[in-house]
């Protein structure tokens, strides 16, 4: 079983070259971002391994199809990249890694809020310097505040009990309610009072046409003044233009992401000697109140040798035939 692995960083072939050995597959890593420029790259291959930004559209998958791969095997939870129908009309099966650490993103989430709240990013650059002052970075306690949670999959459900921790109270939307989390006292509530109640927001939904933007211009005007905004899921989700407004005239206090919505010619490359071409992301850069990172919460040891593992038993599945248990349909 030869595998086309696209979009390879060196995390990458670390934590599946330390397992595949015991599969027995073959895999070419390729840096290529896989699009439709780039699938012909998979020729000769059974399976393509791809990640979060690549381009599965209707015109890649067609070359995909054409080489005669008839697995794409996404390693990783979100697949709103891939054409689902696309690839249902080409006989082309999908699987993906529905969970792999969610106590990873759930974690870097919490690490978004304090760096916000307390400001020690801006502390240790002063320190560094040599300045110990202590202006301009007053915080704020988490301790009692109330935080919306919109989304409680396993990520979601993580961010809650770590929220519960730190002695928050917990509202949450999400159109399936889970029992455990209103047992640990999670309270249920509708998107429009999670809006009006919450000090601090927090998305872990998955990026489907209902929650694409679900963050735009009137839910943030349903939001408290000075509401903290946290994003570790998916860009779309919250609407770019909007929240540049929102951080301009106070509506939204502090802004911490680690997705966004046109990242896939951004993030998981070094563009330090270039000037960025986006306009959106240099503005949002440009405030003293956001926090942004790339794309790097589920970035745990943990957390990719649990996507490697499922990655390479989701192949397995396929070549012996057996039921695909992570495969994603149209």
């Amino acid at each position: 079983m030869r595998i086309a692995f696209f979009s390879t960083k060196k995390y990458d072939r670390d934590s599946f070259s330390s397992l595949v050995k015991d599969y027995g597959f073959q895999i070419d890593f390729l840096e290529a971002k896989l699009d439709h420029q780039s699938a012909i790259l998979a020729q000769g291959h059974d399976v393509v391994c791809a990640f979060v930004n690549d381009q599965i559209d209707s015109k890649t998958l067609e070359i995909l199809s054409k080489e005669g791969v008839k697995l794409i095997a996404l390693r990783c939870a979100g697949y709103n990249q891939v054409d689902l129908e696309k690839a249902k009309e080409l006989g082309i099966r999908i699987v993906r890694v529905p969970a792999y650490s969610p106590e990873a993103v759930a974690e870097h989430t919490f690490a978004l809020i304090l760096t916000l709240s307390r400001k020690t990013h801006k502390a240790y650059n002063r320190v560094r310097e040599s300045n110990f002052s202590l202006e301009g970075l007053t915080g704020f306690n988490i301790f009692q505040k109330t935080v919306g949670v919109i989304g409680t999959g396993a990520i979601g459900r993580a961010f809650c009990k770590i929220a519960l921790g730190f002695g928050c109270k917990v509202l949450a939307f999400d159109v399936m309610e889970n029992a455990e989390m209103k047992k640990i006292g999670v309270q249920y509530c509708s998107l429009d009072e999670l809006f009006a109640r919450s000090q601090i927001i927090s998305l872990h939904c998955p990026l489907t046409p209902d929650t694409h933007h679900i963050i735009n211009k009137k839910a943030m005007e349903k939001m408290k003044d000075g509401t903290m905004l946290i994003n570790t899921s998916r860009g779309a989700l919250i609407d770019t233009k909007a929240v540049i407004s929102a951080l301009k005239h106070g509506k939204v206090g502090f802004l911490g992401i680690d997705v966004y919505e046109q990242e896939e010619d951004l993030f998981f490359q070094n563009l330090s000697e270039q000037i960025l071409k986006d306009d959106q992301i240099s503005r949002l850069m440009t405030f003293p109140n956001v926090l942004i990172t790339g794309h790097q919460a589920f970035l745990t040891k943990e957390a990719l040798h649990q996507i490697a593992f499922t990655t390479l038993e989701n192949i397995a599945a396929f070549a012996s035939d057996s039921e695909l248990v992570n495969e994603v349909k149209a």
